[in-house]
C-alpha cells in the first residue's frame, strides 16, 4: 500500500470481494448473534448492516480479516452495544438526575461482546433466534415470517410468496411483531429445557415450511431451493441433538432425509422436474435413505410419535420399493389414514386419495379424488390438479386430462413447473399418433 495516496484499487476490490463471501448464512448468524446479545431484532438489523459497511471501510486498509466473519460479528455486536450504551445514558439524564443508573444498570459483561457465550451451553445463536421468532406471544402467523425472515434469512417478497401474504401485509406482521418481542423482552435464547417440548411444535412447524419452500419453489424460476432445504435439515439436526429422545423430531429428521434422498434424481439436466414414476432409483442417495429409516424406526416406537412420524413411514416405503411399480401403496393408504387421525386437512386426504387409485385402479382414484373437489385449498394446490390430470390420462379422458392440467396451470407456482405443465398439457391436446408431440416421462 501507497501511505501517501492511500489503499490500492486492489486492496478496495479485495475487501468488496471479502464482503460479498458473507452469503445469507454468514449474515443470519451475525443478526442472530447481535439479536442474543441485545434482545432487538431492528437494532441487530441496523448494526449487521453498518458492520458490512464498516468492513468495506477498514479492511482496505488493514488487509482482510483471517476470519471476516468472526471481525463482523464482533464489530456488529459492539455498534448495537453502543447504541444500548447511548440509551441507556440518556435514560439515566431524563430519570432524576441519572438515579435511575442505580436502578436499571447495564447488563454485566456489556464492555466485552466478543466474550459472551449463550447460557445452558446452547452455542448456536440462531437456534436462540429460532425460538425467539417462534416464541407463544406472538401469533403462528407472525411465528413464521419472522423466522423464514430473520432465521432463514429470506427477503420480505420471498417470505409473503411462501406464506401467500400480500407484501404489505407481511411487512405490517413483521413490524409489529418485532415491536412485541422487544416490547416483551422476549429472549434470543433456547427455552430452559423443561420448557423445550412445548415450544417444538411451532418451531418444527416453522422448519418444515421452510424445507417445503426448498423442496419445490411457490415462486421463481427455478424448481427447488438446494439452501432451503439444506438449512431445514441442519437446523432439524440442532433440535435432534437438543432433545435427542423427542419422537417428532426423530421423525421430523427421518421424514427430511428421506425426501432429500430422492434430490439427485427430481430433476433433470435442465432443471425440469421429473414426476416419482419417472425418477432414476439408483440415484437416491443410500446413506440418507438408512439414517432416514433408521430414525424413523426408532421414532415409531415411542407412543409420543404422530404426524412427522407418519410421514416418514410414507416417505420409507417408498424409499423401500425398488421401482415405481413395486411400491406398497395399499401401505402408504393405510398410513395416510393413521396421518389424517393425527391431522385432518384436505391436503393429506388428496395423499390418501392418490394412494388409494394407485393401489385400487385410476377409477377408484377419480373417484376418490373428485369427492376432494370444491375444498378452496386444494383448489389453489396444483398437486391436487395434477393428481386429476394423471389419474384422467390413465382413463384415457384426454379433454378431462388437458382441463385439469390447465386448472394447474392457473395455480401460481415456479417457472420450471409451468414448463413441464405445458409441456404434458400439449401432450394430451396432441392428435392421436403425433410422435412429435409428447407429454414428460
Amino acid at each position: 500500500m501507497d501511505l501517501l495516496s492511500g489503499p490500492s484499487a486492489s486492496a478496495h476490490q479485495a475487501a468488496r470481494r471479502a464482503v460479498r463471501g458473507i452469503d445469507r448464512d454468514g449474515r443470519v448468524r451475525i443478526l442472530a448473534a447481535v439479536a442474543h446479545r441485545v434482545g432487538d431484532l431492528d437494532l441487530a438489523e441496523d448494526a449487521t448492516q453498518e458492520a458490512l459497511l464498516q468492513a468495506l471501510r477498514t479492511w482496505p486498509e488493514t488487509g482482510v480479516p483471517r476470519s471476516p466473519l468472526a471481525w463482523l460479528t464482533t464489530t456488529a455486536k459492539r455498534k448495537a452495544l453502543d447504541v444500548v450504551r447511548r440509551e441507556q445514558v440518556l435514560a439515566r439524564k431524563l430519570v432524576r438526575h441519572g438515579r435511575a443508573s442505580e436502578r436499571d444498570p447495564a447488563p454485566a459483561g456489556l464492555d466485552d461482546p466478543a466474550e459472551q457465550h449463550p447460557p445452558d451451553g446452547l452455542d448456536d445463536d440462531r437456534l436462540g433466534l429460532f425460538f425467539a421468532c417462534a416464541h407463544p406471544v406472538l401469533k403462528l402467523e407472525d411465528r413464521l415470517a419472522l423466522t423464514l425472515r430473520f432465521v432463514a434469512g429470506l427477503d420480505s417478497v420471498a417470505v409473503a410468496h411462501a406464506l401467500l401474504f400480500p407484501l404489505p401485509t407481511l411487512q405490517q406482521r413483521l413490524v409489529r411483531a418485532k415491536r412485541r418481542i422487544r416490547t416483551l423482552g422476549v429472549p434470543f435464547t433456547a427455552p430452559a429445557r423443561e420448557h423445550l417440548a412445548e415450544r417444538l411444535t411451532d418451531v418444527q412447524r416453522v422448519i418444515y415450511l421452510l424445507y417445503s419452500e426448498g423442496f419445490a419453489r411457490s415462486t421463481g424460476d427455478v424448481h427447488t431451493r438446494d439452501d432451503l432445504t439444506t438449512e431445514a435439515i441442519r437446523l432439524t439436526r440442532v433440535l435432534h441433538e437438543l432433545v435427542p429422545a423427542t419422537a417428532e423430531v426423530m421423525g421430523m429428521l427421518g421424514l427430511l432425509l428421506l425426501t432429500e434422498a430422492r434430490r439427485p434424481s427430481r430433476i433433470d439436466p435442465s432443471g425440469a422436474p421429473i414426476p416419482l414414476a419417472a425418477q432414476d432409483r439408483t440415484r437416491w442417495d443410500q446413506r440418507l435413505i438408512s439414517e432416514g429409516i433408521s430414525l424413523t424406526e426408532a421414532a415409531a416406537s415411542s407412543p409420543q410419535a404422530a404426524g412427522y412420524t407418519i410421514q416418514a413411514a410414507i416417505a420409507a416405503v417408498h424409499a423401500e420399493a425398488t421401482h415405481f411399480d413395486a411400491t406398497d401403496w395399499a401401505q402408504i393408504a393405510v398410513l395416510y389414514r393413521l396421518l389424517e387421525a393425527h391431522e385432518p386437512g384436505p391436503v393429506v386426504r388428496l395423499g390418501r386419495a392418490v394412494a388409494l387409485g394407485k393401489a385400487h385402479g385410476p377409477k377408484a382414484g377419480i373417484r376418490h379424488l373428485d369427492a376432494l373437489a370444491g375444498d378452496p385449498v386444494l383448489d389453489r394446490l396444483r398437486a391436487f390438479h395434477i393428481a386429476r390430470a394423471v389419474t384422467l390420462e390413465a382413463l384415457k379422458d384426454g379433454p378431462g386430462a388437458a382441463e385439469a392440467y390447465r386448472l394447474a396451470l392457473s395455480v401460481p407456482g415456479n417457472t420450471a413447473e409451468d414448463n413441464y405443465l405445458t409441456a404434458a398439457l400439449a401432450g394430451v391436446e396432441a392428435p392421436a399418433g403425433d410422435p412429435d408431440v409428447r407429454p414428460p416421462e
